[in-house]
């Protein structure tokens, strides 16, 4: 037993450093994901580890040394490279989470919803991404800040023709508007209509380098489309707008896993009284 107590105590706390360092690396990774110093600490990380794995191979005792001294200065220098990214993630530790809740979707899809059909009838182009799990932070600081409530009445406004405005994005975060006039990537597609102006080619573009959700509406035709993962789907009216929102923000609810269903029906089993105990509780009761 002691023996054992002596493995279980020299092995559990490299697993819970390990899966600390695995959850703070993964937690980094996301906030990086879609901005413009992900590419910075890419490289940074891949020429430290080849210059790291250089050094222990060839025995380079200098540059093993002057690396070590580097190394010390390095927090330094990523506060200092990814100060917009430290201080969006310390304010998104107060804020709720995308789509926290089935009536935020909802709301959410309504908003959508109401904006596309009020700036369809009035022949007033539009182009709005809803970012989902792939963000593009990078896209979202190439206009102006928003960070204002969406609402259909703000969305028609921004897209009105004599607003500055206009002519860009709008990028969306959960319930909130975080940017507008926003510069989105053209798709380098060949084979597209011509009927396609050049805000669809954006929603493409967009679609094609995330998992985002980017509705256009055509100032030419009045006309709703809808781009999602390289695919554009044209010739929407609201109710089939609403209903293609609906199955791509709202997703059925998981089925529950066989293990949790099988412990489910064991506790169950084991919280029903015996017939014996029933019976004996009965006696004492008429006791």
């Amino acid at each position: 037993m002691t023996r054992f107590l002596e493995l279980l105590s020299a092995y559990y706390r490299p697993v819970i450093e390990i899966g600390l360092l695995a959850a703070v690396f993964y937690y980094l990774l996301l906030l990086l994901r879609g901005t413009r110093g992900a590419a910075v600490f890419s490289g940074l990380v891949i020429a430290l580890a080849v210059l790291g794995g250089l050094t222990q191979i060839f025995q380079l005792e200098v540059i093993n040394w002057i690396l070590s001294r580097v190394l010390t200065w390095l927090a330094i220098a990523v506060v200092v490279i990814f100060q917009p990214e430290i201080r969006r993630a310390l304010a998104q530790l107060g804020s709720q989470q995308l789509f926290g809740s089935t009536r935020q979707r909802g709301e959410l899809i309504d908003v959508l919803v109401d904006a596309a059909a009020s700036l369809a009838r009035q022949r007033h182009g539009a182009l709005i991404a809803v970012e989902r799990e792939v963000g593009f932070r990078g896209v979202a600081e190439s206009g102006v800040p928003l960070e204002a409530h969406a609402s259909a009445e703000l969305l028609e406004t921004i897209f009105h023709p004599t607003t500055p405005l206009h002519d860009g994005g709008v990028v969306l975060r959960g319930d909130r508007i975080i940017a507008a006039g926003c510069v989105f990537p053209l798709t380098q597609r060949a084979n597209l209509s011509p009927t396609l102006g050049m805000r669809h080619r954006a929603a493409l573009g967009l679609s094609e380098e995330t998992d985002a959700v980017v509705i256009v509406v055509s100032e030419e035709r009045g006309e709703i489309s809808v781009a999602h993962r390289g695919q554009l789907t044209t010739g929407l009216d609201p109710a089939a707008l609403r209903a293609w929102l609906v199955g791509t923000l709202m997703p059925p609810p998981q089925k529950t896993h066989w293990a949790r269903e099988w412990l489910r029906r064991a506790v169950d089993t084991l919280m029903v009284p015996r017939p014996a105990e029933e019976s004996g509780k009965s006696d004492d009761l008429r006791k």
